[in-house]
């Protein structure tokens, strides 16, 4: 069986009790859904024809589901697209006591359409690219890290061609079709010059400037990014060392296939596109851990700003530990690599100093912890991390 056949196992369990799934297109969560709820009543709001009849008369939604029996699964594609059903589906739980599993790529509408009128009733789940674990054998790093890890692309006979064709669609049915934005042209080109601060700190004034937009424009286009699902913002974190911190957050995409059809640059990557797309990597596998099991309250980056190369990636907050991990697209290590891992080792609550790399070895240098990718990557998904 190869990679473009096989239907992987996910993380996700699926919940008890009616549930939101948030995820970009294309991550499966309609194919997830499939498999853990085969015998559910499904509406698909991508059925142009299905999201007409219900835009016109709502109240049909509550009509064609009254008579199933308490307990029946039911399963909702893109429900942002018609905020106005969850009007029914409250009702539909409350007074027949069925169950929803609604999937969305978007959380914008909803909160504009009464979302917290469920709140207490439906849980928030997540869905994200394949990662290591699920994909076990099939994962190839360097595939990983030049086309990324989407269902959508991993299966497709022709990966380049279908990433493309997914930002064309993300502009066309995302962003155009469901009215995200009044200034379409000043999206499209801002699009790639964001795909260029992949995991980096934002300079909003230099992304206004080269997309030919205000900075206002910009906060409000990356707000889109966020609440379609297809990038995050990282925040700095506060220890709080006798140093004065940076305040910004960093930009990371959710996979580096979509960062690189952003910005048309599907080639092998180089060198020096090999450091963030390795640390994307890591970023969209904290956050999958993150919101999969719940264990992590908080993600962030930590640098002095005064400082020009000391800087820890990622700092992992659980409870009152924290984690501190750097990340190195190289196999062969340096002392300045573990520089920032150094000068974090004053806040008194980091546990465990971690260095991720593309080496081979397992090491222990003057306290921190050297993991290989794929180490860190098992014992992540293993959580001994």
């Amino acid at each position: 069986m190869t990679d473009r056949d096989r239907d992987y196992p996910r993380l996700l369990v699926p919940p008890k009790s009616s549930f939101f799934l948030f995820g970009a297109r294309g991550t499966g969560k309609s194919t997830w859904l499939r498999r853990h709820f085969p015998d559910a009543r499904t509406v698909d709001l991508l059925d142009e024809r299905r999201y007409q009849s219900l835009l016109a008369e709502p109240g049909l939604f509550h009509d064609e589901l009254a008579a199933l029996r308490p307990g029946t699964w039911v399963a909702v594609d893109e429900v942002q697209r018609l905020p106005s059903l969850l009007n029914e589906v409250h009702r539909l739980i409350e007074g027949r006591r069925l169950k929803f599993a609604l999937t969305g790529s978007s959380a914008r509408k909803l909160r504009r359409g009464g979302v917290n009128l469920l709140a207490g009733r439906a849980v928030r789940k997540a869905m994200y690219p394949l990662t290591p674990a699920e994909m076990g054998a099939d994962f190839d790093l360097g595939r990983a890290l030049r086309l990324g890890t989407l269902p959508l692309v991993v299966r497709a006979d022709a990966p380049e061609e279908t990433l493309e064709a997914y930002v064309r669609m993300y502009l066309r049915e995302e962003i155009q079709a469901e009215a995200l934005v009044r200034n379409l042209p000043g999206f499209a080109r801002f699009l790639p010059v964001a795909a260029l601060f992949h995991g980096q700190v934002l300079n909003l004034a230099a992304v206004a400037r080269d997309a030919g937009v205000t900075r206002s424009t910009v906060q409000g286009f990356l707000e889109i990014l966020e609440d379609t699902l297809l990038a995050r913002m990282l925040p700095a974190f506060e220890g709080r060392l006798r140093v004065r911190e940076r305040k910004h957050p960093k930009l990371y995409w959710i996979d580096a296939g979509i960062v690189r059809a952003a910005r048309h640059q599907l080639h092998p990557p180089g060198a020096e596109e090999l450091g963030p797309l390795l640390e994307g990597l890591v970023h969209m596998l904290l956050v999958c851990q993150q919101d999969t099991f719940g264990e992590i309250d908080a993600v962030a980056y930590w640098s002095p700003a005064e400082a020009t190369a000391t800087e820890v990636d990622f700092v992992v907050r659980r409870g009152r530990e924290v984690l501190a991990i750097e990340v190195k697209a190289t196999a062969r290590l340096r002392p300045d690599h573990v520089r920032g891992l150094e000068a974090i080792r004053g806040l008194p609550a980091v546990r465990r100093r971690l260095l991720v790399y593309l080496g081979r070895e397992r090491l222990r240098r003057d306290g921190i912890d050297v993991l290989p990718f794929g180490e860190f990557a098992r014992e992540l998904a293993e959580r001994r991390i």
